[in-house]
């Protein structure tokens, strides 16, 4: 399962730098207070609205923040807080773990304001909500693949930014869950005999996630698999392509014992 340890502290510190110098100007235009009985859906003014709902983040009451954040955009959707607002209530949302409203609010912000500046951290946000929700590798990927997509975007849009740099890390960790599914659903289809299944499978790592850990298992399971159908040329082939690439790799040493067992001519025995 991937370790996602650092994420939160990672977002909450990029969150106030990025929201830092609009917050102060809109601080200014508020008075001084406390948060004092402050509940959603009753109407008040922007100012006192927001700074009830900011109140309530700094205090980890998150679901209420995150409702009262949503209620400066209904009540004053043509407000400078409103933007804030959207924001802000994505990542109450992403910090309370309801991800499906994080993402729903971080893409309903880029849907109205796209060329803002903290775009990038609303794709950001979507990012970290999808791969929070990876599963091991023995469960259904489609999250796993929405996380790689969304990693993607970040690092296609802001190539420059500090969010691509902690994406293209992210990146390499999801590619290799997905390979490690590869791996899991070939080695089953090898239990089970189906040899070409197998090869399938074991190939999409060798093709699709070759920098991933998961490689020489997948070359020295091509191996086995090319011998048990009667393929001995192309066992040799991955065993020779393991070897040369991971040459003090357990998995190779498994290869050359296997072809050896097989037929020592074709390693040289």
């Amino acid at each position: 399962m991937i370790t996602r340890s650092v994420s939160r502290p990672v977002l909450r510190k990029a969150l106030l730098a990025a929201l830092l110098s609009s917050a102060t100007l809109l601080s200014a235009c508020a008075s001084t207070g406390g948060a004092e009985g402050d509940t959603a859906y009753v109407a008040r003014d922007v100012e006192s609205l927001y700074r009830a709902a900011k109140s309530r983040l700094d205090r980890g009451d998150l679901k209420l923040a995150a409702g009262l954040f949503d209620e400066v955009e209904r009540q004053h959707p043509y407000s400078p807080w409103a933007r804030r607002a959207q924001l802000m209530s994505a990542f109450a949302y992403y910090a309370d773990r309801d991800y499906t409203k994080a993402i729903a609010s971080a893409q309903r912000f880029l849907s109205i304001h796209p060329g803002n500046r903290e775009a990038p951290y609303a794709y950001y946000l979507i990012a970290m909500s999808y791969y929070e929700q990876i599963s091991d590798v023995e469960r259904d990927q489609a999250i796993t693949r929405q996380a790689l997509a969304a990693l993607t975007e970040i690092t296609r849009r802001y190539p420059r930014s500090e969010y691509a740099a902690d994406a293209r890390l992210k990146i390499d960790l999801v590619n290799d869950h997905l390979a490690g599914k590869e791996m899991e659903i070939g080695r089953f289809y090898e239990r089970s005999g189906q040899w070409l299944a197998a090869q399938l499978r074991f190939r999409n790592v060798t093709e699709n996630y070759q920098t991933t850990s998961h490689t020489p298992e997948a070359l020295f399971r091509l191996t086995e698999s090319a011998l048990a159908l009667g393929i001995p040329e192309e066992a040799k082939r991955y065993a020779a392509v393991l070897g040369a690439n991971y040459p003090g790799n357990e998995w190779y040493e498994r290869a050359y014992d296997l072809m050896q067992e097989y037929e020592p001519a074709l390693v040289g025995g």
